[in-house]
């Protein structure tokens, strides 16, 4: 399954992209920014944690475009269940990187991006098994409405914004869980085309 690694970049895409989604939580677990809100009259508030979930995502949805196609047909090896391993390694372990962050720094935000991490990868995949190129912009889009719209007022997310909760509310742990593995299931059922 060399040309398999190879062909899906691991060294040269997804390992860098964990290292940097590791290091980014380590060092921007805290930060945040106050963002003008589109729905609401008052402001909310945007962590850097939200948005480093998009690392993991981005550089996921970027090695599993890319086709070996020839030696995918040829392959006596589950080419799908490759994927699916790949998909929960990388997603479980980058969020395992933001649980210790959480742990090490006692930072919700680096809770809450363990989580997200889970739910926007899952996203990526359903968004990827309807459309390939709608794999990268679902979680990007999704981590901006939530954003700009997601809050009632300032800290009070509405129940959609899953992405906004706090870190220890076990419902919507439960639904990213739930679209976690759907999107697993999803990947295992998508065929792909190659990449240009």
């Amino acid at each position: 399954m060399i040309w398999w690694w190879k062909g899906r970049r691991i060294t040269e895409v997804v390992l860098p992209g964990l290292l940097a989604f590791t290091l980014l939580a380590a060092i921007a677990h805290g930060e945040s920014v106050a963002l003008p809100g589109l729905v609401t009259p008052g402001g909310s508030l945007l962590f850097l944690m939200h948005l480093t979930p998009l690392i993991v995502t981005g550089t996921l949805a970027h090695s599993l475009a890319q086709r070996l196609p020839e030696a995918e047909h040829l392959s006596v090896r589950p080419v799908p269940l490759c994927d699916m391993a790949l998909a929960f390694f990388t997603a479980t372990a980058s969020a395992s990187a933001a649980g210790i962050v959480g742990m090490v720094a006692d930072s919700s935000t680096a809770f809450e991006a363990a989580r997200n991490t889970l739910f926007l990868t899952g996203l990526m995949l359903l968004a990827g098994a309807v459309h390939p190129q709608a794999a990268t912009v679902a979680p990007v889009a999704w981590v901006f409405i939530a954003a700009f719209a997601g809050y009632r007022d300032f800290r009070r997310p509405w129940p959609w914004a899953v992405t906004l909760h706090p870190a220890g509310y076990l419902p919507t742990f439960l639904f990213c869980l739930v679209v976690f593995l759907g999107g697993l299931i999803a990947l295992r059922h998508t065929r792909r085309r190659p990449t240009s």
